[in-house]
């Protein structure tokens, strides 16, 4: 089993995952195994949002990449697999952004050897560039 996370662009949005905080700090018990292989897409970790009037750098309303995938994982005995995924962001605003905000969209996908996706889930993120910011890194 695999977890890839990626960024698509679909209908102008930007797609890829998100965590929550699983893990007890003094459960000191070693797996039982390894965790499963993360990482993002490379075709699906950029997306660059334009105006419609053609692809030029003064035509650029926003951007987004993944810069980072990490992958924690418990499964301990008899108990399933829990895993938690960090995920750093950075958005940009170009020159013909309309507004400072902007909802992306990402998704995580866990998928088989083969890729064959088993699960697929989309979730949006808000992000709001203070004025005079054209860059803004986030943690998911």
């Amino acid at each position: 089993m695999r977890l890839f996370v990626s960024l698509a662009l679909l209908s102008s949005t930007f797609l890829l995952s998100a965590c929550s905080t699983l893990f007890s700090a003094t459960d000191a018990r070693p797996n039982q195994g390894p965790c499963p292989a993360a990482g993002s897409v490379y075709e699906a970790q950029r997306v660059v949002v334009l105006n419609g009037e053609g692809e030029q750098y003064d035509n650029i309303q926003f951007t987004g990449e993944i810069n980072g995938v990490k992958l924690f994982c418990r499964y301990v005995d008899d108990k399933p697999i829990v895993a938690q995924i960090d995920l750093e962001f950075a958005f940009g605003k170009g020159t013909a952004a309309p507004s400072d905000r902007y909802q992306y969209n990402y998704f995580v996908a866990v998928t088989r050897t083969n890729r064959t996706v088993i699960e697929k889930q989309v979730f949006p993120i808000d992000v709001t560039f203070p004025r005079g910011t054209d860059v803004v890194r986030k943690s998911e």
